[in-house]
């Protein structure tokens, strides 16, 4: 018997007996399926929330409070792809199902434990919901003959102009998670409207610093729906993106008003709708929707510090945000306050343009190189030849954050060693360096602050080697009118000094933009919480109509069907906000 047939025999026994318990609503029946030190997902399916559930109590109580004969039915095990060993001891799976609200999707890991295969995760999803079925596959549209009664562009032209209605939903941000949720709320029949204050889509990378290359590989990167071509590199360049951001929204059919800034915001709990005003470049317009999602960046507002003395100062300052190109700075001091992502990358990109850049490091950063970084990170969902995005999305989704970060530590060591010459090098030095919180390195750091590291391509063999200078353990003091002295007393000549200082959580990006009465009533975003899912993002926020979007490609395009899903039952009256 092949390994093959062994693991799909073991998982559709399991699966057989895993059926006949949810079917029967026996909550204790279905954690007699799964190991001590258990993790159910689960996202939408059940709870009709996103939650974590450690272990066999807490998953006994989930299932007493919400599962009925009905709640998870026509189970059926998935033999297109799997399921596979991965290991000697675990087997992964598929599974669809249907819910009173619609179809789901599900993903196992299964172990051996005392002597039977149980279940050590077991994600469930809905995918779609009954009678709002995203337009794809089956469900797609016939074409403009079959549909539409005039010209497909003179529609698409007037739809995007909504004159004389009303967007349903208004999205802020054409970034990759506005584009994300607004391609599905679009596809399951919700009209959405995208507000972008640049002149174009995409302008968001595009008009970042010159030099920047995503540090996350092309497998793991793609919008939904719309994969990128096999040639695509492995690190894209920002204007590529930028280009295919804006290729994506056409291709997709999105609603997209560039040039347009909200200025201001109120929201009617009697009717349940947003009064928000928008300038564009032609004049302002008045629209009225139902729900607002705020996707500006889950890294929220530029955090620029309070530094005495800038008035006095000569030179020129700014946030790492607003910095573009080195090369204006061939020949000249700079000096680059922080020492994680953007402070690294910009002291690099000012380096090879020829300036003397000084990089100040205020605190410890965890670093990793990108050669033996990303794969620790992604492992073997999101590499060539690995599972197709689709259930590569999945098996991500199948491990909850708490779970993601204590995998996380055994990488960061593994990472550590394998990076040992050129961590050597940096601590040569005294670049001060961290395995991130309670050791989660990158991951961390990411899931707690959106921030903190640095994947290194270059810019440390060129600290460790002296050519970018390093001014470790203090902080900002004071602009000179020359430079800036630090707080230790230490004066830097400096004709450019970037502030890398980061940025505020973007609750303060809602409050700037719609006041204290909506912001105090939100929550803050990223970190974990108890139940075991990223503060504020996808879900219900505590102020009606009130929805986060963002965090990096493969975050949102997981997660956007299941905010559009939230909103789209929420119109369609299936579901209470």
């Amino acid at each position: 018997m092949t390994t093959e047939v062994t693991a799909e025999a073991t998982f559709a026994a399991w699966l057989d007996r895993l059926t006949a318990a949810l079917e029967a609503a026996d909550a204790a029946g279905t954690t007699a399926l799964l190991a001590e030190d258990c993790w159910w997902r689960d996202l939408l399916a059940i709870t009709w929330d996103l939650g974590v559930y450690h272990g066999r109590d807490r998953v006994a109580a989930m299932l007493t409070d919400h599962l009925t004969p009905d709640s998870v039915t026509n189970i059926a095990m998935v033999t297109e792809f799997g399921p596979r060993f991965q290991g000697d001891e675990v087997v992964e799976g598929f599974i669809t199902f249907e819910t009173p609200l619609g179809y789901g999707r599900g993903a196992v890991r299964l172990r051996p434990e005392n002597g039977q295969w149980v279940a050590w995760t077991l994600m469930t999803e809905l995918d779609d919901l009954r009678g709002h079925e995203r337009r794809i596959g089956p469900h797609r549209s016939k074409g403009p003959r079959h549909e539409a009664t005039g010209n497909w562009l003179d529609e698409r032209r007037e739809h995007v102009r909504y004159s004389g209605r009303e967007p349903e939903v208004v999205v802020l941000g054409a970034g990759q998670g506005g584009l994300a949720v607004a391609a599905n709320l679009g596809l399951m029949g919700v009209d959405t409207l995208v507000l972008e204050k640049s002149e174009r889509v995409g302008d968001g990378w595009r008009k970042r610093y010159h030099s920047l290359v995503l540090h996350d590989p092309v497998w793991a990167d793609a919008l939904p729906y719309m994969p990128y071509p096999e040639s695509w590199p492995v690190y894209c360049p920002k204007d590529k993106i930028a280009d295919w951001f804006e290729s994506y929204a056409s291709a997709m059919e999105l609603n997209v008003w560039t040039s347009a800034e909200m200025t201001s915001s109120s929201y009617d709990e009697a009717t349940g709708r947003w009064t928000l005003r928008v300038q564009l470049p032609d004049g302002e317009r008045v629209v009225h929707p139902r729900d607002v999602i705020l996707a500006t960046g889950a890294a929220g507002e530029p955090n620029v510090p309070n530094v005495p003395g800038l008035s006095s100062y000569t030179g020129v300052s700014y946030h790492s945000s607003k910095h573009s190109a080195g090369g204006d700075w061939a020949g000249r001091k700079a000096v680059v306050v922080g020492a994680c992502n953007s402070g690294h990358d910009i002291a690099q990109d000012l380096y090879e343009a020829g300036a003397d850049v000084t990089l100040v490091q205020r605190s410890s950063t965890h670093i990793i190189s990108q050669e033996h970084g990303i794969p620790a990170i992604f492992g073997s969902n999101f590499v060539e030849g690995g599972p197709p995005t689709k259930y590569a999305d999945l098996l991500a989704a199948g491990t909850p954050w708490p779970l993601v970060l204590e995998m996380a530590k055994e990488g960061v060591q593994d990472t550590a060693r394998k990076d040992a010459d050129l961590l050597a090098a940096l601590d040569a030095v005294g670049f001060k360096r961290n395995d991130g919180p309670d050791g989660t390195g990158l991951m961390g750091y990411a899931l707690a602050y959106g921030g903190g590291y640095y994947i290194d391509v270059g810019a440390s063999r060129l600290i460790a080697d002296g050519k970018i200078k390093l001014a470790q353990g203090s902080g900002l003091a004071e602009f000179t009118p020359s430079g800036v002295r630090l707080e230790d007393g230490r004066t830097l000549e400096a004709d450019l000094v970037v502030l890398a200082t980061g940025y505020r959580n973007m609750r303060e990006t809602a409050r700037r933009l719609f006041g204290d009465v909506v912001a105090d009533r939100l929550p803050l975003v990223l970190g974990i919480g108890e139940d075991g899912e990223i503060g504020g993002l996808y879900r219900r926020t505590g102020h009606p109509g009130f929805w986060y979007m963002g965090g990096p490609l493969a975050w949102v395009r997981i997660y956007s069907k299941h905010l559009a899903l939230q909103i789209t039952a929420k119109h369609a009256g299936i579901q209470p906000e």
